[in-house]
C-alpha cells in the first residue's frame, strides 16, 4: 500500500480574554505550496479587516519570502505550520498540517 500526503488547513480566531474560538473556514489540498496559497489567502482577507496599524505585520508576513521557504520545508517534512495574526482583543490562527491517506 502507497501512502501519500495531503494537507488540511484551517483559519480560526481566538478571543483570550474569555477563551472562545471560532471557526473561520478549512480546506483540503494536496501539497505543500497549494497549503501555504491557501494560508496566504486567508491573511489577505483577515488584512484586509484589521486597521492599518494592526494590517502591516501581515502584510510583511505576506512577502516574506524566508518565511514561506521556511513554511514548505516544515509541510514537506511532514510537520504541522502555524502563523498567528494577533490583533487587540483577538488572535487570529492559520494552520496547515500533513495528513497521510493510504493508496491500494
Amino acid at each position: 500500500m502507497l501512502s501519500t500526503r495531503a494537507y488540511w488547513c484551517e483559519a480560526i480566531a481566538h478571543t483570550p480574554d474569555d477563551g472562545r474560538t471560532f471557526w473561520l473556514a478549512a480546506h483540503h489540498t494536496s501539497s505543500p505550496r497549494l497549503a501555504l496559497r491557501w494560508l496566504h489567502t486567508r491573511a489577505r482577507h483577515i488584512s484586509d479587516q484589521l486597521d492599518p496599524p494592526a494590517a502591516r505585520p501581515v502584510l510583511a508576513w505576506l512577502h516574506d519570502d524566508q518565511a514561506h521557504e521556511h513554511a514548505l520545508t516544515v509541510l514537506a517534512h511532514g510537520a504541522p505550520y502555524s502563523h498567528t495574526i494577533p490583533d487587540d482583543a483577538v488572535r487570529y490562527l492559520l494552520t496547515a498540517r500533513p495528513l497521510t491517506r493510504q493508496q491500494p
